[in-house]
């Protein structure tokens, strides 16, 4: 650094502030590389786990789907394609208006596994996945429950037998097995890192898997517990109005003394979340406000996204342009080389983040936009603490958490 901006930073005052808050937060980046340096030396779920199986207990897993004609059949061929020694497979059919409900009946006519359940009626007091997951649950006769969603795509034969070996093996009470992200229009690519990413900022693996932290976190597309756990969590009905159930049983279990552990997929299977930028919104917006659960919470991810996502960028593009409109051009020539040095250690966690969500890292150059997006949700989740409601999957939901 030359004696020139030595000199610009400790004698004016308000751009030195500026200037070492941009060098904090470019080092606060950095050491994310040392968060990352451990989730590449995390457990990762694959089909070698499945080697050890011996008598695995009879597994029910569960899924609930509502207008999911596009999904539900690729859905449910994964799962009764499972190479798991006793399955049943009971499928949820939550008042739909497409198919969805005839290509349960169809394809349970082909596999005695499946057994569908069709739902009628959304009674008051529910969410209307948590409804028709305990209807489902009355046919269950297995001695583990696996929790799924419609929009899954199973790519490992081996995935429940492995889920069920680590868990036994591992002495686990409650396995989230996170999915591989598929993501493939503009809006998806941009959005689903920056959110991702705040999702870990909130719930650090190493947190959620340690019994003496209060963090909890389990991700509803793959939720496998024992009989005995789900009733200990009151099942569903103990859920009734939440609308993120995932996030009330990772609670309910670390509150409880169940041991919880979330553990990557390894690739074993996908899941496409939202399509479209209208989903993408109210999906995330559900998320965020559920997920977080105190106002406080959703207003230091406002302070995280304006100072550490945006502000770096910001900086960057407004002390160049000022450099070259102001009669003080070292000024802002500093103020420029501070956020240039936060960008570049931003960007150089970002292009690993990418990567180990399986995202194509140059996708990092879109960051900002995507925290800007990010941003933008978390203020519309914000909405809720004023009484406005929840819109998804066809239903308005004014409570639920």
């Amino acid at each position: 650094m030359s004696l020139a901006l030595l000199d610009f930073a400790f004698h004016v005052s308000w751009a030195a502030a500026w200037f070492w808050a941009l060098l904090l937060i470019g080092f606060v980046w950095a050491r994310r590389h040392l968060a990352l340096n451990r989730a590449d030396r995390d457990a990762i779920l694959s089909p070698a786990d499945a080697s050890a199986a011996a008598a695995l207990p009879k597994l029910s897993v569960l899924v609930a789907a509502k207008d999911e004609e596009p999904n539900i059949g690729r859905c449910l061929s994964g799962l009764l394609a499972q190479q798991y020694p006793d399955l049943e497979v009971i499928a949820a059919n939550d008042r739909s208006s497409d198919r969805t409900g005839q290509i349960m009946d169809d394809m349970a006519a082909r596999d005695a596994r499946l057994k569908p359940v069709h739902v009628a009626h959304l009674p008051a007091g529910w969410t209307g996945k948590n409804h028709a997951l305990h209807q489902a649950i009355g046919l269950a006769t297995g001695d583990y429950f696996c929790f799924t969603d419609a929009d899954c795509q199973f790519h490992a034969p081996e995935l429940l037998a492995a889920a069920v070996c680590f868990a036994l093996r591992e002495k686990i009470d409650f396995l989230s097995v996170l999915p591989d992200l598929e993501a493939y229009t503009f809006w998806e690519r941009v959005v689903q890192p920056p959110a991702g990413a705040i999702m870990v900022f909130w719930f650090p693996p190493e947190k959620v898997n340690d019994p003496k932290s209060p963090r909890a976190y389990a991700n509803g597309a793959f939720m496998l517990m024992s009989r005995r756990s789900y009733e200990t969590l009151g099942g569903h009905a103990a859920a009734k109005n939440a609308l993120n159930e995932d996030m009330h049983f990772a609670r309910r279990a670390k509150r409880g003394g169940l041991r919880l552990r979330v553990i990557r997929g390894g690739g074993m299977y996908s899941v496409r979340m939202y399509v479209g930028l209208r989903q993408i919104w109210n999906g995330w917006t559900r998320i965020f406000y559920c997920c977080f659960g105190t106002l406080p919470r959703l207003l230091a991810s406002v302070v995280f996204l304006s100072v550490f996502s945006l502000l770096p960028m910001a900086s960057l593009l407004a002390s160049l342009g000022l450099a070259a409109l102001t009669a003080a051009p070292s000024v802002w020539a500093g103020i420029a080389a501070a956020a240039g040095l936060a960008v570049l250690a931003q960007q150089s966690v970002l292009w690993r983040f990418y990567v180990l969500g399986r995202t194509p890292p140059a996708w990092a150059l879109t960051y900002p936009i995507g925290a800007a997006m990010c941003l933008a949700i978390t203020l519309n989740a914000m909405r809720r603490y004023a009484g406005a409601a929840t819109h998804w999957r066809g239903t308005s939901y004014t409570r639920g958490v």
